[in-house]
């Protein structure tokens, strides 16, 4: 832990399910002292969101695969909010905090005595992230928001499908929020170096979801037309798409005129370059259903293998379109080392994947397994708050903590 670059770093994490989780995942990646904090009736939601589930020693269903993915390099325990003996060993936790990760709804920790101003009188340099469905402020504020529904109200599902819309196949856009809130706390923290002084994050995933439209957004903003679903087609670059073969599809990502040259050579259509309607990519965008129509036919007589060697050969950005396991057991992600296995109290070895920062002086380090509910209760307050063992069973057996 000392060797991390947040290793002097102390977060207390009030947040569940996912885009607080894999915030403090981050920073508990880069060394920083994070502790998960649970409710005692059966801890995070993720913990129950299966099949599938980790079995036990006993053989009995222990954690659903989908807690694992956020919550390694964390320390549990489980305190109740409702006890206000519960509530003072937050606050004292909070008071010798960094950072603090909650995902409430907006006021829901105040009547706790666990709100940024409450804490931060108590502590000044309190780095206080809160993330919401949709923010501290506006009109929806109040509204609890998930990624399905943010995916919707915030218009990528609009640009994603073909006939219909539809949502990433992954939560996107909790993740690219806690992504967002990682970032968002460390240049707090390094602002904190200057100010001495910490302050208050206010994440929205509906902000983020605006933000992660990225093109789409300009797009519209610039020419004011609205952009609709184009299946796997790009709306700004011709040919970036997947094609048939005669054997399944490659995906193809042609990104410059000078790759456009080489994909035409390859395809036995050396003229495409000096035809006004393909010469350059403006061209190709305007021309795209003639030009996608032909790549179609020729792709089409050729099996993948073939495309994808010699399109590799031309410097022609393509790949197959790969199934999960096909991805780990990938050469390249092998060579990465995209996935670890580490051991689960209770319930043995289990493979997860890694963190794909890459630092060549602080790289992260897989130092704590996802923790088993309240793994870390007693552990935690006796290290931090100095209390004995048998306070802490009184305090179990009182229902304050588990």
């Amino acid at each position: 832990m000392a060797d991390g670059a947040l290793s002097n770093i102390r977060v207390l994490d009030l947040s569940r399910v996912l885009a607080g989780p894999w915030c403090g995942q981050i920073l508990g990646d880069l060394g920083a002292d994070v502790i998960k904090v649970e409710n005692p009736d059966g801890g995070d939601d993720t913990r129950h969101w299966g099949p599938p589930f980790l079995t036990d020693q006993d053989g009995e269903p222990a954690d659903a695969a989908y807690y694992l993915c956020a919550n390694r390099n964390k320390r549990s325990i489980a305190v109740n909010l409702r006890d206000e003996k519960g509530r003072d060993i937050l606050r004292q936790l909070a008071a010798q905090s960094d950072v603090v990760i909650e995902n409430y709804k907006v006021g829901g920790l105040q009547k706790y005595g666990l709100d940024y101003e409450t804490l931060s009188k108590a502590n000044p340099k309190l780095v206080y992230c809160s993330i919401t469905g949709f923010g501290q402020t506006g009109p929806l504020a109040q509204e609890p928001g998930y990624d399905f529904l943010i995916q919707a109200m915030g218009g990528l599902m609009s640009v994603t499908g073909e006939e219909a819309p539809l949502k990433v196949g992954v939560p996107a856009v909790d993740l690219f929020t806690g992504v967002y809130a990682a970032n968002a706390v460390m240049a707090a923290l390094m602002a904190r170096q200057t100010t001495g002084v910490g302050q208050y994050i206010d994440m929205a995933l509906f902000d983020v979801q605006a933000a992660m439209l990225a093109n789409q957004a300009s797009n519209y903003l610039v020419s004011g037309k609205v952009p609709g679903r184009k299946g796997n087609a790009h709306p700004n670059i011709v040919p970036y798409q997947d094609f048939p073969t005669a054997d399944g599809r490659i995906a193809v990502a042609v990104g410059n005129d000078r790759q456009f040259a080489s994909f035409a050579k390859t395809l036995g259509c050396e003229g495409w370059v000096d035809d006004e309607r393909y010469r350059t990519n403006a061209a190709r965008v305007k021309n795209r259903e003639r030009l996608v129509a032909e790549i179609t036919l020729i792709l089409s007589d050729q099996s993948s293998d073939h495309w994808q060697t010699a399109l590799s050969r031309a410097g022609v950005p393509c790949g197959p379109i790969q199934t999960i396991d096909q991805v780990f057991n990938h050469p390249q992600a092998q060579a990465r080392r995209l996935t670890h296995t580490m051991e689960i109290s209770g319930v043995g070895d289990a493979q997860l994947v890694s963190s794909p920062l890459r630092l060549s002086s602080t790289p992260p380090e897989t130092r704590l397994a996802p923790p088993r509910h309240g793994e870390h209760t007693s552990q935690v307050l006796q290290e931090r708050l100095g209390l004995d063992q048998n306070l802490v069973n009184e305090l179990i057996r009182a229902g304050v903590l588990a």
